[in-house]
């Protein structure tokens, strides 16, 4: 029997039931980004650790690992600053989306081979990197300060650095950006720069791996920077997290005391087993402290 054609009314309806029940699971559906925002904690890695600096093939190795994340160096002058371009952020942005990985932040570690405190060239590369973060959605921007960059017992870099910064922190404050300072600096050596620049865009990435390192009281330090801290390095000089001498336990209850939610990036030093085993056995460890959902 052939069935009867039907009415434009009986179209009408039909197509609006359909349409209210679509809209309704659609509704119901979480987005990528509405599940995002309900993380607590995001666990990404370097690109560097991954063997894979200022390179797109970083969100396949982060993808295949389990990661949330990639933190993307911009690049030096030796590859002429990939991130820097357009066309090249395009990529990454599209890469990202296709893998399901998130930039999780930028950072620049040619700082620590091209002095912010004396060389003129990274004040134009660190307003530079101002307009990449805004291109690629990211909010903070690490600014690294080892190396030929180091501060410690330098009272002229670092009056050199506070007057830099005071002349690029509108920028940054402009675009919502943080430039985040990573040092071997105690957090009281921290403070009094940023206070001395008085921007709030100005704050400190945290390495627990490095500040432990360099004798500081981590978990206490944590505490007295608070919401001066943006993101954080997880990183053990000694062995695999949970096996060396970072107690990570302690780490997440000084997180709890400061309200701290957001990245928390995998730097490699000890990786016994390769990069990318050892970084799984990381994040598998991590994420038994660092639960995406709290």
């Amino acid at each position: 029997m052939i069935p009867k054609p039907w009415s434009r009314r009986e179209m009408l309806k039909t197509s609006a039931r359909c349409g209210v029940a679509g809209m309704a699971l659609s509704l119901a559906r979480p987005t990528l980004a509405e599940e995002e925002s309900k993380m607590r904690f995001r666990i990404g890695a370097c690109d560097w650790t991954l063997g894979k600096r200022s390179d797109l093939g970083s969100f396949a190795v982060a993808k295949e690992i389990g990661l949330d994340g990639v933190q993307v160096d911009v690049g030096n002058p030796d590859n002429d600053f990939p991130l820097f371009k357009a066309d090249v952020q395009k990529q990454f942005l599209e890469e990202s989306n296709k893998q399901e990985v998130a930039i999780a932040s930028l950072a620049m570690g040619v700082l620590n081979n091209v002095p912010y405190k004396s060389d003129p060239r990274p004040v134009e590369w660190v307003a530079q990197s101002i307009d990449t973060a805004k291109a690629v959605g990211v909010d903070v921007i690490l600014l690294a300060f080892f190396s030929e960059g180091d501060l410690r017992d330098d009272p002229k870099g670092k009056d050199e650095v506070v007057k830099r910064l005071a002349e690029v922190a509108p920028k940054a404050e402009k675009a919502g950006v943080s430039l985040a300072i990573e040092s071997w600096l105690s957090a009281e050596e921290h403070v009094d720069i940023i206070d001395r620049v008085g921007s709030p865009a100005i704050k400190v990435y945290y390495d627990v791996g490095n500040s432990n390192h360099a004798g500081h009281d981590i978990y206490e330090e944590i505490r007295f920077l608070g919401d001066r801290i943006c993101e954080f390095h997880a990183k053990d000089y000694d062995d695999l997290y949970g096996k060396g001498s970072i107690d990570f336990k302690k780490v997440r209850a000084a997180m709890d005391d400061i309200g701290y939610s957001g990245w928390i990036n995998m730097e490699g030093i000890k990786m016994p087993l390769g990069v990318e085993e050892s970084c799984r056995y990381d994040l598998e460890y991590l994420r038994t402290v660092f639960p995406a959902k709290v």
